[in-house]
């Protein structure tokens, strides 16, 4: 016997006045605005008892009803050895990776590459069966295109005593990013809160409804036409790096999906943007001591480096 559809139906906030029905379904359900827009356009939204089209407005105080979509299958990790990928450190609690690109933390719908999780698996690791079945052990995340050093608990106090330092933002996160030009100040933070793009759903951008978002930067050297930056993160935000260095008008180099210019990267040749998980600080969870680990930069963007350098000797 098949199973009905669940059906939600909210009032519209005031706030919401005048906006397009996608846009208004993305806010208030938490789609993304391709599913919202696909909704609307297969008849599975009604505003007032009415059939709406996806480029329709809605009115404060009305009511939208919607046909949910069912939730997405389960995802399954496969033990796939993954090339590049260093274990750093190991012992009963945690093992730390350094990620190379092209690699994602856990399975996802959508993403049929190489995981962290699987590459473990691959590699005879047991980790923590906390957490959903596909992100077992997985306490942060890093972007695929993003290289360096991730976490993953082994055993389940690791992964309860890892989350809590994550959430409570004392975990010491250090990137470096080569960017586009000279920041002003030199060194400083950036407050700006991160939420989806309006438009673009694979883009995260600057929104004044976004999460709180914080990151600091110092400045190591200086180029000619780019800036090699130690970044702390203090929120663990998507794509949260390359989001507030281009919203400052400063993306990272080879960061095209960001705004950055591609000529640069071919003179450099990058093939992704100029990012790297240098350092990464916290309590061992299985005596409190703080314990820092450390990974050097990827070939290719070593390379990147040597030539920018030589540009501006």
């Amino acid at each position: 016997m098949s199973q009905l559809p669940e059906i939600r139906t909210l009032p519209v906030p005031d706030g919401l006045e005048g906006e397009r029905i996608d846009a208004a379904l993305a806010r208030m359900f938490g789609f993304s605005r391709t599913k919202a827009a696909e909704l609307a356009a297969t008849g599975k939204v009604r505003l007032d008892g009415g059939e709406v089209g996806k480029s329709e407005r809605v009115r404060g105080g009305a009511w939208i009803e919607v046909e949910m979509p069912a939730p997405p299958a389960p995802v399954q990790v496969v033990a796939e050895p993954v090339e590049g990928m260093e274990i750093v450190h190991d012992d009963d609690d945690i093992v730390i990776v350094a990620k190379p690109i092209g690699v994602a933390a856990h399975p996802s719908p959508g993403w049929s590459g190489p995981t962290v999780i699987g590459g473990l698996a691959a590699a005879g690791f047991r980790v923590s069966t906390s957490g959903a079945a596909e992100r077992q052990g997985i306490v942060h995340r890093l972007d695929v295109g993003t290289s360096g050093l991730m976490v993953v608990a082994k055993s389940e106090r690791a992964y309860t005593l890892l989350k809590q330092q994550f959430r409570e933002r004392t975990v010491d996160k250090r990137y470096h990013a080569l960017v586009q030009g000279h920041p002003d100040p030199l060194s400083g933070t950036i407050d700006a809160p991160i939420g989806r793009h309006p438009v673009h759903d694979y883009k995260w951008a600057v929104t004044a409804d976004g999460k709180p978002s914080v990151t600091h930067y110092d400045l190591i050297e200086a180029f000619r036409a780019a800036s090699l930056l130690d970044i702390k993160l203090e929120t663990g935000r998507t794509h949260q790096i390359r989001v507030h260095m281009a919203a400052h008008r400063h993306p990272c180099v080879g960061d095209t999906t960001y705004g950055a210019d591609p000529t640069l990267a071919r003179r450099l040749g990058l093939t992704r943007q100029w990012l790297h998980a240098v350092r990464l600080g916290f309590e061992h969870p299985a005596d409190g001591r703080w314990t820092e680990f450390s990974s050097d930069y990827p070939d290719d963007l070593q390379t990147a480096l040597d030539r920018i350098r030589a540009e501006s000797a």
